[in-house]
């Protein structure tokens, strides 16, 4: 059958109702009497809290309720750890402190009221009696010693892990080289375009909760909460409207969402919670948050022989759902797109007096391909080569595949030595090594970045997930001919609303208008696991995909019934079930049972098909009534997403300034189901880079206060900081799954910081230049032009 719709660039059918604001976001649910909830939260990143009064508080206009952690701590459960690992301290983290504060911006009491501005004047009449402990800030500070949060542990180590493969310490005594370098990663804010928010409400005769949510996972969420609260999971219903962004922020379970279920339970009235930008940089995940010490091995021609990795990775004060699992993807992927015969990495995960750090777009891979990418630009310094030819002498060829490498991974499929040479052929490569030198002469600081990275994506498996990696689709064709899709992934910007309906338009021969892709409402859509390490097409696309075949199966054997032939006979083809001529003839001959008809005698739309299974007068005799198939598609592997990104970049001498004058990349996600959708991501994702090689970094000072705690201080890119992306792409299509779809939702954010700080470093190497740490900010820059200290 000939792809109508997957392959080209259709435009979002999720747009219109977004840039018409038609859409539905959390805080435009309105429903009657509904109460609000603002929070107080802890001024100091570590205290003891001796005492709490709420009596003005509760005395204040239009207050209902005021609840401290001592109110609510035998009432509702901790908020969960999901990760897994040998010796990991999980610290008891109530939704609500009780008698010791651990960050700046912590829960410690919460005010209902008739309006917001009501209990947010409440917050201001509690008094809390506070006893200042010592903070510890610094990961590597906090690793060795330092003020302990948590006295019960007697140290700040939340768990230590040493994971890879082969001899480690002969691939490195082999070496005729050994590069050593230190490499930060600071912690960045998620920022997404709308903060958190949560509506509660309860029912009391029917005993039944509904919570919205801008999560990306309803269902995992639904559990969480009907654990944490002790109400029946199949009385709690979880519903996602529009999200409004998340890049991982939002696929946690915070204790705002199981406290506001709890208190609408308790005043039978719905209640409302809308996160500011403060609470939101204060008291949503940070991400990134790891300092490491590379050490890597290689001969005098580039080859690398080992690479060990020792990293400090903050956990920040308590653990989120994946907290002490993103430093163990950052070890899985280590390897790169290399050739390495030896790997170690030893994480060290640290408690401090911040906020936890979790999954942030790309959740370890990130700081994975900075690192491995690093080091080769250090090695190719080292040793006067190119950057690209080291590449080049390590990269696997395409006929090594499926790849093994020295994490324990198996690279699914791969070309690298293609999308590298796509990307040298647009950026005319040596062309821009000669303008580079020639600008050099003339007194200008030019500098070339390149980056070759692979990613893990479509994290499924589950054997290696925490809650389970396959996912769910349901399939189904109303009596009218309209199609249904009900998606256990939980899209939010990922535009799989238009994806999910491109594929099964193609696959049933209908309009894509037609046909409607609904998620994120647990009371409608079956289990599914959601949205998150680029898997939603992977795994929620396969789901959807092998639904459709199955929904076709029953289909062909109605159409057989009422053509009055056998199954064998039938052939589907552009929405249209027909008899095949040869075979026909000899198999109505042999058919027997019912009283078939059609409306041509020779063949039937999908359409007629659906409104004959639903009257269910001309299907097979023993048949279910109805055309509609659910699927849970258990991948067998992970993907392996990959791609060449160039960055070229001149500094000014006067301010210091990074001004990009091209920006290449060519990602090869797989097979591509629109082209526009992969696009958007790979330029989301390149600003997200941008901003962590440049501007972006959550500041604490040495008593754990945020520093940065509104977009006054924040600094994200703008658009007049960004370059044309100059974007193409190769294809290499994953055995993984029926569709060959790998994934691309992190794609930019891994491939870019590399390129981006391998140009500035380039650009400053006559300046003595061996390494920059993130962000490289223009006074920095200025200080090494003019060798100021």
């Amino acid at each position: 059958m000939a792809n109508k719709y997957v392959g080209q660039r259709v435009k979002r059918t999720e747009d219109p109702r977004l840039i018409q604001g038609l859409g539905h976001y959390v805080d435009d649910i309105k429903l009657p009497d509904t109460l609000y909830v603002a929070f107080l939260r802890s001024m100091y990143a570590h205290a003891r809290i001796n005492s709490i009064d709420t009596s003005q508080a509760a005395k204040s206009p239009g207050v209902v309720a005021v609840y401290t952690g001592k109110d609510v701590a035998d009432k509702v459960g901790p908020v969960p750890c999901a990760a897994a690992l040998p010796g990991l301290k999980v610290p008891d983290y109530r939704v609500l402190a009780t008698d010791h504060a651990v960050f700046v911006g912590q829960p410690i009491a919460a005010v209902v009221a008739t309006d917001r501005y009501a209990a947010r004047d409440a917050v201001d009449l509690i008094t809390v009696d506070y006893e200042e402990l010592p903070a510890v800030v610094d990961v590597e500070e906090a690793a060795k010693g330092g003020p302990v949060i948590y006295e019960e542990y007697g140290d700040n180590i939340a768990y230590k892990l040493t994971s890879g493969e082969g001899d480690i310490d002969a691939a490195l005594a082999s070496a005729d080289h050994i590069i050593k370098q230190r490499i930060m990663h600071s912690r960045l804010a998620p920022i997404a375009m709308e903060p958190r928010g949560v509506l509660a409400r309860y029912f009391p005769g029917e005993q039944e909760l509904t919570v919205w949510s801008s999560t990306q996972i309803p269902h995992l969420l639904r559990t969480q909460l009907a654990i944490m609260i002790g109400i029946p999971e199949n009385k709690l219903r979880v519903i996602t409207p529009e999200v409004g962004g998340g890049f991982g922020s939002k696929l946690n379970v915070y204790a705002e969402e199981a406290l506001l279920g709890w208190i609408s339970m308790q005043l039978s009235k719905p209640v409302k919670w809308i996160e500011t930008r403060r609470e939101n940089i204060l008291a949503t995940i940070h991400g990134r948050g790891q300092v490491g010490y590379v050490e890597i091995g290689c001969k005098i021609d580039g080859t690398i022989t080992g690479f060990r990795y020792n990293v400090f990775a903050d956990m920040g004060a308590y653990h989120q759902l994946l907290t002490p699992a993103i430093p163990t993807l950052t070890g899985l992927m280590l390897s790169g797109s290399y050739r390495i015969p030896a790997i170690q990495m030893n994480v060290t995960g640290v408690f401090t007096n911040k906020m936890a750090t979790d999954a942030y777009r790309g959740a370890g891979r990130p700081e994975a391909t900075y690192v491995i990418e690093r080091a080769v630009d250090l090695i190719a310094a080292e040793l006067g080569l190119d950057p690209v030819e080291v590449r080049r002498k390590n990269f696997p060829a395409p006929d090594e595949f499926p790849f093994k490498t020295a994490t324990g991974l198996f690279y699914d499929s791969g070309n690298y030595e293609g999308a590298l040479s796509k990307a040298l052929e647009m950026a005319d490569y040596s062309k821009l090594r000669e303008d580079q030198k020639k600008a050099r002469d003339e007194g200008k600081i030019i500098g070339i970045g390149v980056s070759t990275y692979v990613e893990i994506c479509a994290i499924g498996p589950s054997q290696a997930t925490p809650a389970g990696g396959w996912e769910s689709a349901t399939v189904r064709i109303e009596p009218t001919g309209k199609v249904t899709v009900l998606t256990g992934a939980s899209p939010h910007g990922q535009g799989q609303e238009t994806s999910f309906a491109q594929i099964v338009a193609d696959e049933l021969g209908v309009d894509l208008n037609d046909i409607a892709v609904i998620h994120g409402d647990t009371s409608i859509v079956q289990y599914g696991i959601g949205t998150f390490g680029s898997r939603a097409t992977a795994i929620g696309g396969t789901a959807v995909f092998m639904a459709v075949e199955k929904l076709k199966e029953k289909a062909k054997q109605i159409a057989a019934h009422m053509l009055a032939t056998v199954p064998e006979s039938v052939v589907f083809n552009e929405g249209r079930f027909s008899k095949e001529a040869a075979a026909a003839a000899a198999a109505e001959e042999t058919s027997t049972g019912g009283a078939p008809a059609a409306s041509d005698g020779k063949s039937l739309t999908i359409q007629e098909i659906a409104l004959a299974a639903h009257l269910a007068r001309q299907i097979p005799p023993g048949m279910e009534p109805g055309l509609s198939a659910t699927h849970f598609f258990e991948p067998s592997n992970f993907t392996f997403p990959f791609g060449t990104h160039i960055a070229v970049v001149e500094i000014d001498r006067e301010t210091g300034d990074v001004k990009f004058l091209r920006y290449i990349a060519v990602d090869d996600c797989g097979k591509v189901i629109n082209p526009m959708l992969v696009e958007g991501q790979i330029h989301g994702g390149i600003v997200q880079s941008i901003g962590q090689a440049l501007y972006e970094e959550v500041v604490h000072d040495e008593q754990g206060q945020v520093l940065t705690g509104t977009l006054m201080d924040y600094a994200v890119p703008k658009a007049a900081h960004c370059p044309r992306f100059e974007l193409e792409r190769t294809e290499t299509p994953s055995p993984v799954n029926p569709l060959g779809v790998k994934g691309v939702g992190e794609a930019g954010t891994i491939g870019a910081t590399p390129a981006i700080v391998g140009a500035i470093v380039d650009a400053l190497s006559p300046f003595g230049v061996r390494h920059l740490d993130m962000p490289i900010r223009p006074e920095a820059v200025w200080r090494i032009i003019n060798q100021q200290p």
